[in-house]
């Protein structure tokens, strides 16, 4: 094997997740996930979320930044906007919103959130709160459930 040059003498591996290692956890009617990484020191998390059409994200506020790529299907946002594949949505810490999956295709975004994701009850009351460790539990309980055995996604 040549070496480049410029490679540094050591290096950190890369983690990879390959599509069909990764299973698709159910959250509720139409919804689940797929669990890509933990940020280390519960500072977020990468996942793909998928929403069959017509199933919506109820009213929820981000504690940190969220990025968020359509890669499959459309959503409509609570203002009216459309977001469809290919793009892409910035949330900045404390963004409030709902929205939801619409057309005929199942909506796969990829989304990368630091901090958590609180969602929203009458009065303002929190009802759930997201965090990595929250998705890695999880991720863990259904992977026991299906004699499935768990990747290291936390950093």
């Amino acid at each position: 094997m040549t070496t480049l040059a410029s490679e540094p003498a050591s290096r950190l591996p890369a983690h990879i997740v390959a599509d069909n290692a990764a299973p698709w956890i159910p959250l509720g009617d139409g919804k689940s996930f797929k669990l890509l990484r933990v940020l280390g020191g519960n500072r977020g998390f990468v996942e793909l979320l998928r929403l069959e059409p017509g199933v919506a994200i109820p009213w929820h506020r981000h504690t940190g930044d969220v990025h968020a790529y359509n890669l499959q299907g459309t959503r409509e946002l609570h203002t009216g906007e459309i977001i469809g594949p290919g793009d892409y949505v910035y949330e900045p810490v404390g963004n409030t919103d709902t929205w939801k999956a619409i057309g005929d295709v199942p909506l796969i975004v990829l989304v990368i959130v630091t901090g958590a994701v609180e969602y929203i009850g009458a009065g303002g009351k929190v009802t759930a709160r997201y965090t990595g460790d929250t998705l890695l539990a999880l991720y863990h309980a259904h992977c026991e459930k299906n004699g499935i055995e768990p990747m290291d996604l936390a950093n």
